[in-house]
């Protein structure tokens, strides 16, 4: 479903460019809020849900986390511009929960359920009976049948039916967890166990209700850059090929000049300055023996999923900044005045620019997608863009950061440059259940001497809950925007200056 244009993405664009729209245009906030379910929405006959009612009820919800506010309770009479004062200002800091369940988008779909399909040919040897151990299958009108009371979720019946007629239904949210964050409320509707979440977003690109939905700084950057503040971007790797396949990393600085920021950096300079770090790193702690293994610290969701199921490696993780941080603190180093927003691929660099650690040093994070809402919103066009500035920046090697196992190629590379007599020994993992598996093999003494880099997002950044595209074609578009770059590593006492 990923880089498909569904219903959903273009509702959820939608919701992007009318909230940029009202910043931007709006001289009566509240009644052109109001407005907005009716504008998009703005046919009699419903298309997707049962009624046009509920499509705006679910809009309603979208459009207040599109403005950085809550939910709405359900059980308690709260106008859908309550609060709306209170998020119309130019600065708000994201508060938690980033993801929330829209419980009147959500399907309520099956949790875990095997059901027999018409596929069925009722077949005399019914292996699914003879191998089921709780005897719930059973021959009715000539056909198997499942008594979901007896059914234990053995999944037995399924891999010995000769016709593929039985099917496992489970929620797509609950299946692109690797948390178990998932939960059922009262009327079986999904919910997110924040306790247990780690913000990657996965949830809410799976979900094909678009039931899930993350906070938004799009409305609060605007009034910033309409307050004459300097702001300045700091744009991902993983940017390239984001806007359109003729959009060119110098076409998107241009455009984002446009836009209104004072000037573009690419985020891929701190990733340089953290591939060298943490190179230095391995050299000297791991290498030595010093540490049995070392964590990469770009990934917050990963970082967090290490902290919350495996406390005993928290010492292992790097203690670098991440790529954002250290290149807005670059920013702020060379522009004291400015604010510095984060446009990148990834939902829980959200919540990792809230902490109190951070605040003083990115003051916004948006998304590709909440930025495709905005230029939409001001009617510019990027692939009719002349591109006036150059993105030039980085290495190939903190570009290459956009993808799985970019991050630990990096590392790999600058240590077999600066360190040549030190051998390094390298793994990765994508998504958080193949990162459990590797973080349990850590924990138990499996990976001693390794550099482990891990991902919550199958395929990495690319593949993070903001981008726009199919996976496959971001990974390409990354690796040719690496290859472009004008050297390939960092200078050593030039990123040790930084």
């Amino acid at each position: 479903m990923r880089g498909i244009e569904t219903q959903v993405r273009k509702i959820r664009r939608r919701v992007f460019k009318e909230i940029a729209s009202l910043a931007y245009y709006s001289e009566d906030l509240i009644d052109d809020m109001e407005a907005l379910p009716y504008k998009i929405i703005n046919y009699s006959e419903s298309t997707y849900r049962e009624s046009v009612y509920r499509e705006r009820a679910i809009v309603r919800e979208r459009l207040r986390l599109a403005m950085g506010m809550s939910l709405r309770p359900e059980n308690v009479p709260v106008h859908v511009t309550q609060g709306l004062e209170e998020s119309n200002i130019d600065e708000k800091y994201y508060e938690p929960p980033l993801m929330q369940v829209i419980p009147s988008a959500c399907n309520a779909c099956p949790v875990n359920e095997y059901e027999v399909t018409n596929r069925c040919m009722g077949c005399t040897a019914h292996p699914c009976n003879e191998v089921c151990p709780k005897g719930a299958i059973t021959m009715v009108n000539g056909k198997s049948h499942i008594d979901q009371e007896k059914c234990i979720k053995c999944g037995k019946c399924k891999a010995v039916c000769p016709y593929d007629a039985i099917s496992h239904q489970v929620r797509p949210c609950a299946a692109a967890c690797g948390v178990g964050a998932i939960k059922s409320d009262d009327a079986d509707r999904a919910v997110i166990d924040n306790d247990l979440c780690v913000s990657c977003g996965q949830c809410m690109v799976s979900c094909p209700f678009g039931a899930i939905a993350d906070k938004s700084q799009i409305f609060q950057l605007i009034r910033a850059m309409q307050s004459g503040r300097k702001i300045i971007a700091q744009v991902a790797p993983a940017f390239a090929g984001q806007f359109g396949p003729k959009v060119t990393a110098d076409m998107l600085k241009t455009a984002l000049k446009e836009l209104g920021f004072a000037d573009v950096y690419e985020t891929a300079i701190g990733a340089d300055m953290g591939a060298m770090a943490e190179a230095e790193h391995y050299v000297h702690e791991v290498a030595t023996g010093n540490l049995p293994f070392l964590l990469t610290s770009c990934c917050p969701s990963w970082s967090m999923l290490a902290k919350k199921y495996f406390p005993e490696t928290i010492s292992n993780i790097s203690n670098e900044l991440t790529p954002m941080v250290a290149t807005a603190r670059v920013i702020k180093k060379q522009h004291p005045d400015a604010s510095v927003v984060f446009i990148g691929p990834c939902a829980s660099k959200k919540l990792e620019a809230s902490r109190r650690t951070v605040r003083s040093d990115v003051d916004f994070v948006i998304t590709f997608e909440e930025l495709a809402g905005m230029f939409e919103a001001k009617g510019i066009l990027l692939e009719e863009m002349q591109a006036l500035d150059e993105m030039k920046d980085a290495t190939g090697a903190g570009r290459g950061y956009g993808v799985a196992g970019g991050v630990a190629s990096a590392i790999e590379d600058c240590i077999r440059e600066y360190y040549p007599d030190v051998d390094v020994n390298i793994e990765h993992a994508e998504s958080l259940s193949e990162c459990k598996k590797m973080l349990m093999l850590a924990k138990v003494g499996k990976k001693n001497g390794c550099l482990i880099e891990g991902m919550a997002c199958p395929g990495g950044c690319v593949a993070g809950a903001g981008t726009n595209i199919p996976v496959p074609q971001a990974a390409k578009e990354v690796g040719k925007f690496k290859a472009a770059a004008k050297h390939k590593l960092p200078d050593r006492e030039v990123t040790e200056e930084n």
